[in-house]
């Protein structure tokens, strides 16, 4: 297996720069394991391929405005920080700063503020693959400053920060969306549950690996950075008794994906136990899911982890059809694209 394995090609002009409206108005692709059959649907369509008894678990890590702008002290070169994990320290990060080069460790940027006195950040020490450790003057910036972090190839300004957000987010701590959820509106969400349909709400607070692709040429040697993650007491019991009752898990998104089954490899006395903590888990061709049935996800970057972990689920050779099949009929893809159903 080598990381060229999951590469194709994307015309760049599918790669989706706004959101569709309504959020649940995207197409839907739907691949079936077991006949490798593709269909082609709306993703309000998703109730014709949910029953009741199903549980849905969906990741309400809200995101956070992450990015802060500024002037480096001294040379007045600006500068950009993306804020990507809090320490012990409420005022202390860690960040990818731009550009890397000129801020080495002692450097101290002044951020953008027109509303009130000067806010600094100070680069602490440099870290693996570049991260800076930053302290700030004052915790202020995050909430005051701070701009949404929209992923490297959305060039498009965004209208309304809302709709980076999932309709469900609630608990704030990520850099980028957990965008399969994206599709869901409030009506929608109470049509599944009225047809019978458990939903239920994990966290993991989306980070690093979003940012980052695999660029060793083995993918077994990639080093997948820790995610924060929490699974409650409630969803363990839930999701645990659903697997007796052999009622089908269906996960939204790859994030919760992860969640689970790295939740799920700890667990000793049921399917899954209660979790809280910093989730590694790479998924390759060959693992063995544990909880996960379905899966829905949008289209992943070539050679990303993501599009692996959908090889994992789905098969290499269903997902590279399904992909080709994508681009020839002119799918949107990646955060604002459309989604796929995995059954």
């Amino acid at each position: 297996m080598k990381t060229s394995d999951f590469d194709y090609y994307l015309p760049s002009e599918l790669i989706a720069q706004t959101p569709i409206e309504p959020r649940d108005s995207s197409r839907l692709m739907l691949l079936n394991r077991a006949d490798g059959s593709i269909q082609h649907k709306a993703f309000h369509d998703i109730t014709q391929f949910l029953r009741r008894g199903d549980v849905l678990v969906m990741n309400n890590s809200r995101v956070i405005p992450a990015r802060l702008f500024g002037k480096k002290v001294g040379t007045g070169a600006s500068v950009e920080i993306l804020l990507l994990r809090r320490l012990a320290a409420n005022q202390t990060w860690q960040a990818l700063v731009k550009p890397g080069k000129c801020l080495p460790a002692g450097s101290v940027v002044v951020l953008d503020n027109s509303d009130g006195p000067p806010v600094t950040a100070e680069i602490q020490s440099i870290l693996d693959d570049g991260i800076r450790q930053v302290v700030f003057s004052e915790e202020r910036p995050l909430n005051a400053l701070g701009n949404i972090p929209l992923p490297p190839y959305i060039h498009a300004p965004l209208g309304d920060k809302e709709r980076y957000q999932t309709v469900y987010a609630n608990a704030p701590g990520s850099v980028a969306a957990p965008t399969a959820g994206l599709h869901f509106t409030a009506i929608l969400l109470d049509e599944l549950r009225a047809m019978g349909i458990e939903i239920l709400e994990t966290t993991l607070h989306i980070g690093l690996d979003t940012f980052r692709p695999v660029t060793v040429d083995d993918p077994t040697q990639h080093r997948i950075h820790s995610e924060y993650g929490i699974v409650t007491k409630y969803v363990a019991e839930r999701v645990s008794l659903a697997k007796s009752e052999q009622r089908r898990v269906v996960c939204v998104g790859t994030t919760s994906v992860r969640l689970l089954e790295y939740a799920a490899g700890r667990s000793i006395s049921a399917p899954l136990e209660p979790f809280s903590g910093w989730v590694d888990l790479l998924i390759l061709p060959g693992y063995r899911f544990r909880l996960t049935d379905i899966m829905q996800t949008n289209f992943h970057l070539p050679k990303s982890t993501l599009l692996m972990m959908v090889s994992a689920f789905a098969g290499a050779e269903l997902i590279k059809r399904a992909y080709a099949e994508a681009v020839a009929h002119k799918y949107r893809f990646y955060s604002f694209g459309d989604a796929t159903l995995i059954i």
